[in-house]
């Protein structure tokens, strides 16, 4: 029987649509219990020829997903294979948008990191005024976002504006994200949920072939090239990790505040860093071979 075991998530059916529920308290931290179990979700969902649309939300009123763990982020450091291979995190937005259905984002809180990942894999984002965050703040800490967001975001927004948002390492609000092209649109708290509900069952109540073939030719003008940067990205990210420096503001940022409540509600954390000093003439690293 499908959709047994989950501890992070709750899930109910209506009419050809699956509401998928986060529910990992504290903040929602894509850790690796959370990530373990997006990637067998994904799997499941993909599989399931009853569902039509997949709508993803939050039973935590203040985080829709906080960010990628840092512990799971750094256990990988010690070495970096000259081998391109992709992130779990970029593994699980893609079997998102590549499935033969809708995928729906529903935010209500902060989706920075990781969380913001996940939500740029979905084919559609719609979020609360007022309560929606959205930000990569990984360059701050010195990595480089690893689940999507430097491939995803210049398709939503343009280079400039998702290297405002990829460097200046700030929050998002909705407002902002949707005339930036990070969301499709930024409702009114109150009417978030009855305007993603009626959206989710009209899709649904259509042909599922059409679905599926409308998603796949959008998809192969909008995305040629994207597996191509997605491994790019994560080996960049890997070298990021690599570095003393990011270790040390890692481990920096967990004694500032990092992944606690009180901390991820205004990441203020991020002040609380040691200031990065120029460093003259660095070397420069070889490219990996192709």
């Amino acid at each position: 029987m499908r959709y047994l075991d989950y501890k992070c998530f709750r899930i109910g059916f209506d009419s050809g649509v699956a509401f998928v529920t986060i529910d990992h308290p504290p903040i929602n931290l894509l850790d690796e219990a959370l990530s373990q179990e997006f990637d067998k979700l994904g799997r499941e969902l993909e599989d399931d020829e009853s569902v039509r649309v997949v709508v993803l939300q939050s039973a935590l009123p203040d985080f829709f997903v906080a960010h990628s763990g840092l512990g799971r982020v750094g256990s990988g450091s010690k070495k970096v294979s000259h081998t391109r291979s992709f992130r779990l995190t970029q593994t699980i937005g893609e079997r998102f948008r590549n499935m033969p259905k809708v995928s729906i984002a529903k935010i209500e809180g902060r989706a920075r990191g990781g969380g913001s990942e996940i939500a740029l894999a979905m084919d559609m984002r719609f979020a609360a005024i007022g309560k929606a965050i959205f930000g990569q703040p990984e360059v701050a800490i010195g990595l480089v976002p690893g689940g999507g967001a430097t491939q995803r975001l210049p398709r939503l927004m343009g280079r400039g504006r998702a290297l405002e948002v990829l460097l200046g390492c700030d929050d998002i609000p909705a407002e902002l994200a949707e005339r930036y092209g990070y969301i499709n649109r930024a409702l009114p708290a109150d009417e978030l949920t009855p305007f993603v509900e009626k959206l989710a069952h009209r899709i649904a109540s259509f042909p599922a072939h059409a679905i599926a073939h409308a998603k796949e030719s959008v998809d192969t003008g909008a995305f040629n090239s994207i597996p191509e940067g997605l491994l790019v990205e994560a080996h960049e990210s890997d070298l990021s990790v690599a570095s003393e420096v990011t270790q040390a503001r890692m481990e920096e940022a967990l004694k500032a505040g990092a992944e606690t409540y009180e901390g991820e509600l205004e990441m203020a954390y991020l002040s609380k860093l040691s200031t990065q000093r120029p460093v003259n003439n660095p070397t420069p690293r070889k490219r990996p071979p192709e």
